[in-house]
């Protein structure tokens, strides 16, 4: 059985499921004052990697680099349209046509995976933000902003079924 992509989803489906965890994020943070993880230590994270420094103690302690807002900003979206190709990859060209909310659901609570095991500790925040001043409370943010961002994959899905 030939498996071939859809680009046209999943580029649509990342960018609208990370839109929507942004919009999340916006949310938290305008109504009820919690903070957002700041997209430019990502991009500065990204930018020390050139010179060979892949992890930090405290990454907002490192010299800040040129451009590492808008380089955290579009690492964040590329993150975000690689999980849709790995989501659809796993699920098939016949979930487009009929989107489900549980599996994109489960996906997106399974992505937390990466933060809590590459780039937290390599920011310095340790193991599944193990080393911030309240683990629990950050570990629950990531998990629901997850979820937040597979429930995008489900709804940018639906606009998806529209055109």
């Amino acid at each position: 059985m030939e498996h071939s992509i859809n680009w046209v989803a999943v580029i649509v489906i990342g960018v609208g499921a990370t839109a929507v965890l942004d919009s999340w994020s916006l949310l938290l943070a305008k109504v009820f004052g919690v903070p957002s993880l700041n997209f430019c230590m990502v991009g500065r994270w990204i930018s020390l990697m050139r010179s060979g420094q892949f992890k930090h103690t405290a990454i907002n302690k490192a010299p800040s680099q040129k451009g590492e807002c808008a380089i955290g900003w579009f690492i964040h979206y590329v993150i975000g349209v690689i999980f849709s190709f790995t989501f659809l990859l796993v699920m098939s060209n016949d979930w487009l046509v009929s989107p489900r909310l549980i599996p994109a659901l489960i996906f997106g609570l399974a992505t937390v995976c990466m933060p809590f095991f590459i780039m937290q500790p390599a920011l310095g925040l340790g193991i599944a933000a193990s080393k911030t001043p309240r683990p629990a409370s950050a570990r629950v943010k990531s998990c629901v902003s997850h979820c937040v961002f597979g429930a995008g994959i489900y709804i940018s899905s639906l606009v998806l079924l529209l055109f």
